[in-house]
């Protein structure tokens, strides 16, 4: 079948296509199995064809076709025919076979490229688990040493309480220390502030002496002015008189005068000389007098002025120093302030913590007292219950015979009915009548609630009223004997 040349073509082809990839795959050694069809059924249809149209083709005429020979042309053109037919549909199952072997192909790739993919994927998770792997190893070859991680773990938590604990009494000491200097400088600042106090009142007093420094500087100013007014004053009237001393001297040099004027022109002169230099020197002396007065007390002034200048400096240097001062401690007592207020946060934090841990511990102890308590109940409980169980088979047990009791005295009433009414016919046993109706009537009771008689009587009771009711069962027997 392979000598076909329709068949060699399409090898040659899917050779030429492969491009000679080595071994061959199913797509190849399925399509091989295909031309081995094609080549067997070809040589089947010429074989069939050669025996004759009859054997050919199944719709001949049967006998008849089969000895019908056709001519040597004409069977030329037969298997012509034939073989074309057969080479276009062996070249469109060729085309077929073709198409599916590149999608197999292209399928196959894809699957060999996912494969490759998954191959690394599993290569690089199987380094992951040998690097896991000796890992572990390596873990599992070191020695162990949980417990004593916890126990260092314990130890360092153990410590850590306790530098807590040192560190909340440290607080707390400090605590107290601040408590202290706060309290001293709360003392220092009102001795400050007392020393504020006076030294504004030294200010104020000496605001007021100068007030009154000022005040006299300007009395002693209008005195100097009274007295320079007076001075001029003073030199006027001195002027004016001296100048109507003139105007009379005059007067009485131009009038016809004695001798003894005359003679006496000269003292007056010298008189009035005098008299004017008496004056000019006691002018000058109070002149002098009142200008020594002025500067003594202006510098007086001026030096008080000065001393109160300089106080008042002082004072104000004083101020602002103890200004900044009062600053300083502000901020040391606002630090400080926020230390204690840091220090006891952290106490409140650490008593919370003792109280939430004491809290525990009594939760813990009443937790196990209430357990204790629980199960103390329960064993008494389960004693009650035992109790109970005994005491209600005992009530069982007086019932039945209570209720056996009262089935006998039923029949015993029943036998004995014509006693009572002999008895209560003759008169002599009238008692009895009242004692069988008494104790019928208890009977009565009896049968209504029997469970009630017993809760109300006690069992401790029971046996007695069993035993006083035989004597009455016995007296009521002997009540019918009698009669």
């Amino acid at each position: 079948c392979m000598h076909h040349p329709a068949a060699r073509g399409c090898l040659r082809g899917y050779k030429s296509g492969a491009g000679g990839r080595g071994p061959l795959s199913a797509a190849t050694m399925s399509y091989s199995s295909d031309l081995l069809y094609s080549a067997t059924s070809y040589k089947r249809d010429s074989s069939r064809l050669a025996a004759g149209p009859g054997r050919a083709f199944p719709g001949g005429a049967g006998p008849r076709a089969a000895s019908y020979r056709a001519p040597p042309g004409r069977r030329l053109q037969l298997e012509q025919l034939e073989l074309l037919s057969q080479s276009s549909a062996l070249s469109n199952e060729l085309k077929i076979v073709r198409t599916n072997e590149k999608e197999q192909l292209q399928g196959l790739n894809d699957r060999f490229v996912t494969y490759i993919e998954k191959v690394h994927q599993l290569e690089q998770h199987n380094r992951l688990l040998e690097a896991e792997v000796a890992l572990l190893r390596q873990r599992q070859a070191e020695p162990c040493r949980l417990q004593q991680l916890y126990e260092q773990e314990l130890r360092d938590l153990r410590g850590r309480v306790e530098e807590l604990r040192r560190a909340g009494d440290q607080a707390q000491l400090e605590a107290q220390g601040l408590a202290q200097g706060l309290a001293r400088l709360r003392e220092q600042c009102q001795d400050e502030a007392r020393l504020r106090d006076e030294a504004e009142r030294a200010l104020r007093d000496c605001r007021k002496e100068a007030d009154r420094a000022a005040l006299a500087r300007l009395e002693l100013e209008k005195k100097v002015e009274a007295l320079l007014d007076e001075i001029a004053f003073l030199r006027r009237v001195h002027d004016e008189e001296v100048a109507e001393l003139q105007a009379e001297l005059q007067d009485a040099q131009v009038q016809p005068v004695s001798v003894e004027l005359d003679v006496s022109k000269p003292d007056l002169t010298a008189a009035l000389k005098e008299i004017r230099m008496q004056y000019e020197v006691l002018s000058a002396r109070n002149q002098q007098s009142a200008e020594e007065w002025y500067k003594s007390k202006f510098a007086n002034f001026t030096e008080e002025a000065a001393r109160s200048n300089d106080s008042i400096r002082q004072a104000k240097e004083e101020i602002t120093e103890y200004r900044r001062q009062l600053q300083a401690r502000n901020i040391e007592i606002e630090s400080l302030k926020s230390a204690n207020e840091s220090l006891e946060r952290q106490l409140q934090e650490a008593e919370e913590r003792s109280n939430t841990e004491i809290q525990n511990l009594h939760l813990e102890n009443a937790l196990r007292t209430t357990k204790g308590e629980m199960a103390r109940h329960l064993r008494e409980y389960q004693d009650l219950l035992n109790v109970k169980m005994a005491l209600d088979i005992e009530i069982a047990a007086y019932r039945k015979l209570l209720e056996g009791e009262e089935t006998r005295l039923s029949t015993v009433t029943s036998g004995s009915t014509y006693g009572l009414g002999y008895a209560i016919s003759s008169g002599p046993f009238s008692g009895v009548k009242t004692f069988s109706s008494s104790m019928v009537t208890v009977r009565k009771e009896e049968k209504k609630d029997p469970q009630d008689n017993i809760k109300e009587a006690g069992l401790a009771e029971e046996p007695k009223a069993a035993g006083q009711d035989k004597p009455r069962e016995e007296k009521a027997e002997t009540a019918p004997a009698k009669n």
